[in-house]
């Protein structure tokens, strides 16, 4: 599972990215999670999951068409960056995951 976090400038989104991939480590699940930018997601290949930071909520849908469906595009709550071990980061991704693919994941 690849999974990306964008935010604006790509510095918060390396916190959320360095705890999720604890968080599913711990989980004993084989997640590679790095973080970028909007302009990182826009032109992603092979990533499983994009994970928006909530500053972003108003590009996500234009993230999500930009991928065609070929990466889940997932928004994350406003508190997100205060999920100091990634465990209700991994809970939303898993969640999401487990739910249809053709629901909408877009806050």
């Amino acid at each position: 599972m690849r999974i990306l976090v964008v935010c604006g400038a790509g510095a918060s989104s390396t916190f959320v990215a360095q705890r999720l991939a604890r968080a599913a480590t711990q989980a004993g699940l084989a997640w590679s999670t790095e973080a970028g930018t909007e302009h990182t997601a826009l032109s992603a290949v092979g990533v499983d999951v994009v994970l928006v930071g909530p500053h972003l909520a108003d590009r996500a849908e234009s993230i999500r068409t930009a991928l065609a469906g070929h990466s889940r595009v997932i928004g994350l709550p406003d508190d997100a960056f205060a999920d100091l071990d990634g465990s209700r980061t991994l809970l939303l991704v898993r969640d999401a995951l487990a739910a249809p693919h053709d629901r909408k994941e877009i806050p």
